[in-house]
């Protein structure tokens, strides 16, 4: 099965991770790059829905075991450019011209929970996952871009509360902070709901895109001019 697969629900392009707990590593970097290359290719698309095909995980972020190994190894260059290609996979959302809306059908968490605050909308199943920035429980700091990603989706009394406690965040919690559109029952109310508001969406490509890199161009200069200072030096990484 592939990494991820995507199709087409009338106007909407259903993109789907399908490796479990659905890990950022160099090939889900350049696969989920590839998809969205194919999404803006098809005309008819206006809008994007990410779901999973794992009722448990929406995605549980960095590949740790991938990422460590490479450490470990001394394969830092492999290691900087997987970094690097975060900040593509962020960027191309930030920008991507139409919406792009997270149905979290289960554990977001770390980089997936960025993601995810990288979209545009945020759906979420309430009978199971949670949402969680572990970092500050594994002393792994964010990205610069990260918390200028993060600060656009969550509240900031919110934000601070989730990043310094690493508390696990459930649907109905999202809802009330206005992170997350609706927090849904199940896993069939979720998809229903998510598809339901991306046919919402009919306004011109051109638009959208333009109104998204209005709203985004501080991250984006974060994510080309802070980033790589953080990146290049390893030693900040612990």
């Amino acid at each position: 099965m592939a990494i991820i697969e995507w199709k087409k629900d009338g106007t909407v392009a259903v993109m789907t991770m399908n490796t479990g707990e659905n890990r950022h590593n160099p090939d889900f970097n350049r696969v989920i790059l590839e998809i969205f290359d194919e999404i803006e290719a098809d005309e008819e698309t206006s809008s994007v829905v990410i779901t999973s095909n794992d009722q448990k995980n929406w995605s549980l972020g960095i590949d740790v075991e991938w990422i460590m190994g490479a450490m470990g190894r001394g394969e830092m260059e492999a290691v900087k450019g997987f970094t690097y290609g975060l900040g593509k996979i962020f960027t191309r959302i930030l920008e991507f011209p139409m919406p792009v809306i997270a149905a979290m059908n289960g554990h977001a968490f770390g980089d997936g929970t960025i993601m995810a605050c990288a979209c545009d909308f945020r759906f979420m199943k309430a009978d199971r996952g949670y949402f969680c920035f572990p970092e500050v429980d594994i002393n792994i700091p964010f990205l610069p871009s990260m918390i200028a990603i993060i600060r656009k989706a969550i509240p900031s009394y919110k934000l601070y509360e989730l990043v310094c406690t690493g508390k696990r965040a459930t649907a109905k919690e999202l809802e009330e902070s206005h992170v997350i559109v609706k927090a849904c029952p199940d896993a069939g109310a979720l998809f229903a709901d998510a598809i339901a508001f991306a046919r919402t969406f009919t306004k011109g490509r051109w638009i959208f895109g333009e109104n998204k890199r209005r709203f985004h161009r501080h991250i984006i200069e974060i994510i080309e001019r802070e980033d790589p200072a953080f990146i290049e030096n390893p030693a900040q990484w612990k």
